[in-house]
């Protein structure tokens, strides 16, 4: 008899539809958009009278203090000391009169700047009283352009946000011109700290709402951040961050504001509102003008953030719809639990003992949905995965045993390279005239040899004849193997050239060389990449007679006494190269105490340092004159020192050679 059961699909599905009917999500989604819109409004309303509250906040002592200042820079008093500056009868009555205002101003402070004799006068209730002059203006100091914009504008006062640098304070100044007819005698007024404006006006613990001014020409005068605030308006325009178009952020909202602030000034009486996106956040700009002050008062309210309602309420609902959500979470978990969750548990558990290598497990039987044929598909799996993993077994132990083989005959040929590169490093440095450069020079010598592999491409020659010397440095092209194979024609070729011509012409023997190398290299045929060339330097020396004489090619000839350095330099051709070269002997006379210096390019190019550059001829010659005084056993150690402390942690480069000698 065949027997029916919901599916996986139709079980999920009638526990979602079950939770969809019982959930208030339509009902929230629309109780939510007329919350939205009650908050918009009542927001924007709010938004109106704390901007009108704001601007009668600041009317009334900006407006007293404004009068105070007109007065001030009026009085007559005031006129006939600045014209007659140097009466003491007229500045005594100046300084009475002006201490009447002091107790009177909001401030308790103010100031005056004379067009005559430039000398800016300030009082207030932190300072001692002064009648001199705290510091004379001058109109090359961009710090005093307030005074002298002051002086050249049209209208007969101003309000300027700005930082006196000489009195150490920031103000909302009250800039008075003092007339006498037509003629400017100064400025006059008192100022308004800024922190304490700020404070009083501007600051609010309100959350979402950022109270500012701005003035008519869109500058911000007062801000909580003090760095949007436009200084010194008198006399220079506002950066366009320091505007409130500036923080807007296009044209569209830019132009609008402007239009905004012009209805605003049109109706004095009137809020103006409009909708922007500042701070990245889209707020309601509300803005109230004060024809007085040409200020905007502008309070930027973000809705969303603004406390306009009493949302206790809103908590009982929100804690009734998570209660609600919670019983609907606990009906569907349990109804999943019952119809999907427990049979998973049972196959996961089958599943985790045959990931672990058992595949002779009983699978659950869930009956005839989907769960029902995933254990069927699963035992099918778990017999597949067997027969597999027998094979594979069989298969890499056949492999491992064929991989072992053939490490094992890696080993062997590697053990036979390293043996026969050793038995070459033997080679070479059988070669080397050590012996022979220890029994005639003695300690008047060092040898600094370091190839950059087990054997390398450079080498040094030293030959005899009486009292007559030879002595030179070979860099062939390349390293290792290719380079100490080199080497060994190299070596050839200087013994035959030596042979022939004697060891009296360097130039003559590397002419030879020359000559032979591409004699013995004529028939090869070498890929172009494979570099045959060799750089050489050689010295012949008479040391009874004082005598030198130096030829090279591309390797220069170093000498230093400890007080000066000097260069032999070689010819720009090397042996073997494309273009036969032209070497010329050079003659110089040995000194005592100098000592001479034959070095491949290995030193000098090893990288090294904090920027990984080249040792370089500067350095290596600076180097040499250093340690010329040196015993040579030390000269060597200190290079060597000096070399390795440079390269560091960075290999070697190149292989390095530095034959040295003296002769005192």
């Amino acid at each position: 008899m065949a027997t029916f059961g919901f599916g996986l699909r139709a079980k999920s599905m009638l526990a979602l539809a079950l939770a969809c009917l019982l959930a208030l999500l339509p009902a929230s989604l629309i109780g939510w958009q007329v919350l939205d819109g009650v908050r918009n409004h009542f927001g924007e309303a709010y938004a109106r009278s704390l901007t009108l509250l704001k601007r009668q906040q600041i009317i009334a002592p900006v407006l007293r203090d404004l009068a105070l200042s007109r007065r001030f820079a009026n009085s007559e008093v005031t006129r006939q000391w600045l014209q007659d500056e140097s009466n003491p009868a007229l500045k005594a009555l100046f300084f009475k009169e002006a201490e009447g205002y002091r107790e009177d101003l909001g401030s308790r402070s103010y100031f005056l700047a004379s067009d005559g004799s430039k000398g800016f006068y300030f009082n207030d209730k932190e300072k001692a009283f002064s009648d001199a002059p705290r510091y004379t203006l001058s109109a090359e100091k961009e710090s005093d352009s307030w005074f002298f914009g002051s002086l050249r504008q049209t209208e007969p006062y101003n309000i300027n946000v700005n930082y006196d640098a000489h009195l150490q304070i920031t103000q909302v100044w009250l800039n008075m011109q003092i007339r006498n007819g037509d003629k400017v005698l100064g400025v006059a007024g008192t100022g308004i700290d800024l922190s304490a404006f700020l404070k009083d006006f501007i600051d609010t613990d309100e959350p979402g709402i950022t109270p500012m001014i701005v003035a008519r020409t869109g500058a911000i005068q007062a801000h909580r951040n003090k760095a949007l605030i436009a200084e010194n308006q008198a006399a220079s325009q506002a950066t366009a961050a320091q505007t409130l178009a500036g923080l807007l952020p296009d044209a569209a909202a830019r132009d609008a504001l402007a239009a905004a602030m012009v209805r605003a000034e049109q109706h004095t009486d009137a809020v103006e509102t409009l909708h922007a996106s500042l701070d990245g956040r889209p707020q309601l700009l509300a803005l109230a003008y004060i024809p007085e002050l040409k200020w905007h008062v502008v309070s930027a309210v973000d809705l969303k953030a603004v406390r306009v309602l009493d949302d206790r309420w809103l908590y009982a609902a929100f804690a009734a719809i998570v209660l609600l959500i919670g019983l609907l979470l606990l009906a569907f978990a349990y109804a999943v639990d019952r119809l999907v969750l427990n049979p998973l548990k049972e196959l996961q558990r089958s599943a985790s003992q045959m990931a672990q290598g058992n595949f002779d497990v009983s699978l659950p039987l869930t009956g005839r949905d989907e769960l029902g044929d995933l254990s069927e598909a699963f035992g099918i799996m778990a017999r597949q995965v067997r027969r597999n993993t027998e094979e594979l077994e069989t298969l890499v132990q056949a492999r491992t045993q064929a991989l072992e083989a053939a490490n094992q005959d890696m080993r062997r040929a590697h053990k036979q390279i390293n043996d026969s590169i050793d038995y070459a490093s033997l080679i070479q440095k059988a070669i080397l005239p050590n012996q022979q450069l220890a029994q005639q020079l003695g300690p008047h010598h060092f040898v600094l040899w370091r190839p950059r592999d087990v054997v390398g491409g450079d080498f040094y020659i030293f030959r005899s004849e009486g009292e007559r010397h030879i002595l030179g440095v070979v860099d062939c092209a390349g390293h290792g193997v290719p380079g100490a194979l080199m080497t060994m024609l190299a070596r050839a070729a200087l013994d035959q050239a030596m042979t022939q011509s004697g060891i009296a012409s360097p130039a003559e023997i590397l002419t030879q060389t020359d000559a032979s190398m591409r004699h013995m290299l004529s028939d090869c045929e070498l890929p172009r990449a494979i570099a045959t060339n060799m750089d050489i330097g050689l010295a012949f020396v008479v040391p009874d007679e004082r005598r030198l004489r130096y030829a090279g090619a591309k390797i220069s000839l170093y000498w230093s006494d400890g007080n000066e350095i000097g260069e032999i330099k070689g010819t720009r051709r090397a042996i073997g190269d494309r273009r036969f070269g032209r070497y010329e002997d050079q003659d110089v006379e040995m000194r005592p105490g100098v000592t001479y210096y034959l070095a491949t390019d290995g030193f000098l190019d090893q990288a090294g340092g904090d920027l990984g550059f080249g040792f370089g001829n500067t350095r290596f010659a600076q180097l040499l004159l250093a340690h010329a005084r040196l015993p040579m056993a030390e000269q060597a150690s200190a290079l060597d020192a000096a070399l390795t402390g440079y390269r560091g942690g960075l290999p070697q480069r190149d292989d390095v050679t530095i034959l040295s000698f003296r002769f005192d």
